[in-house]
């Protein structure tokens, strides 16, 4: 009888734990994306969506990257079949803040070359006008530092998309 309660009581704390995580997992997801949408909305873009496969795939790509201590894009980023945008801190970073550097780009962007370019590619992802849905992941290493994914849907740069995707305007 002692055993089977045990096994009962870490089962239910197990079930517990998942619904906590989960909870905290779709309310990190949800303050990215809210930041994301407040920054597209003074850039005239259409808000994104939470998409539950791209979530999952982000999340799994934050424990590996937790787990690994290393952030680095994954294969699927390059291969081109997902747009990535990836963030590292030593604490337990909030939603926004993670956006907030992303979006911090935005200084090194040149409005008369408007375009790609390496030191822009966090803002230009969160601005790309026909993006319509996005996955976030977050998960914490041994250490305490935490590995946060986004994740959109393909995105196709062909020449002269820049003109109809990223409605850069100056605020």
């Amino acid at each position: 009888m002692g055993c089977k309660f045990i096994v009962a009581c870490c089962h239910i704390l197990r079930q517990c734990s998942r619904r906590i995580h989960n909870r905290a997992s779709k309310q990190f997801a949800e303050e990215v994306l809210k930041a994301h949408n407040d920054y597209r909305k003074k850039h005239g873009v259409p808000p994104l969506k939470l998409c539950k496969k791209l979530n999952r795939g982000a999340q799994q790509y934050a424990e590996e990257l937790a787990a690994s201590r290393v952030l680095k894009h994954s294969s699927e980023s390059a291969n081109g079949k997902c747009g990535e945008n990836l963030a590292w801190a030593s604490y337990d970073q909030p939603g926004k803040d993670v956006a907030d550097r992303w979006y911090s780009e935005i200084k090194n962007y040149s409005f008369q070359h408007p375009g790609f370019s390496s030191g822009t590619g966090h803002f230009t992802a969160m601005v790309w006008k026909s993006t319509k849905k996005m996955g976030v992941g977050k998960a914490s290493a041994s250490d305490g530092s935490t590995f946060v994914v986004a994740r959109t849907g393909r995105i196709l740069v062909k020449r002269g998309q820049n003109k109809t995707n990223l409605v850069i305007t100056f605020i």
